[in-house]
């Protein structure tokens, strides 16, 4: 069963939305769901610096164990494609140097596992994930709640899996029966 605090991303370099999913006991609490805004920055590399030092912050301040990130996806525009791999890219190395263990999604398998239905809108995930989990009725950014549908992705396509192996599959069977090891 996964346990601890997942975060999910949704990169972009005009907006990045992120979201915290705590699980405990196999039951899932939402912590926060929020956008980082890029849109006033002159440029690329201001846009990524902003990226990378949001995500740090974020990490900081909430101490996940868990990256669930969506994979760029093959557009008609290669450039835009491009923009975002780095975006993603820049996520997944702030992640990747705080100490976090980094799962990636494609899109179709987040709307997949949120929805049932790989091809579902932005809007029909927000929409299921305002009946799957216990997040403000306000108006929240799409990119926020893709973030979260990431991050409820990997509960989902993981709750059998544990960061601790001591307590699940063959290692959690060996230590609770040593006795039946024959040497």
């Amino acid at each position: 069963m996964v346990q601890g605090l997942i975060l999910g991303v949704d990169p972009g370099t005009t907006v990045m939305g992120f979201a915290l999913l705590q699980v405990k006991g196999g039951k899932t609490t939402v912590l926060e769901v929020n956008t980082v805004r890029m849109t006033r920055l002159p440029d690329q590399n201001a846009k990524l610096k902003r990226i990378f030092e949001s995500t740090v912050e974020i990490v900081e301040k909430y101490k996940p164990e868990i990256l669930a990130i969506e994979a760029p996806f093959f557009g008609k525009n290669p450039q835009s494609m491009l923009k975002l791999g780095r975006a993603q890219g820049v996520v997944i190395a702030a992640c990747l140097y705080q100490g976090l263990e980094v799962f990636e999604y494609s899109p179709r398998k987040i709307k997949q596992s949120i929805t049932g239905k790989g091809s579902a809108s932005k809007e029909q995930v927000a929409a299921m994930l305002h009946r799957m989990c216990d997040i403000p009725s306000a108006p929240i950014a799409l990119d926020a709640t893709d973030a979260l549908a990431a991050a409820y992705c990997h509960y989902l396509q993981n709750r059998i899996h544990t960061k601790d192996q001591n307590n699940s599959g063959w290692a959690g069977f060996l230590a609770k029966n040593s006795d039946r090891i024959i040497q």
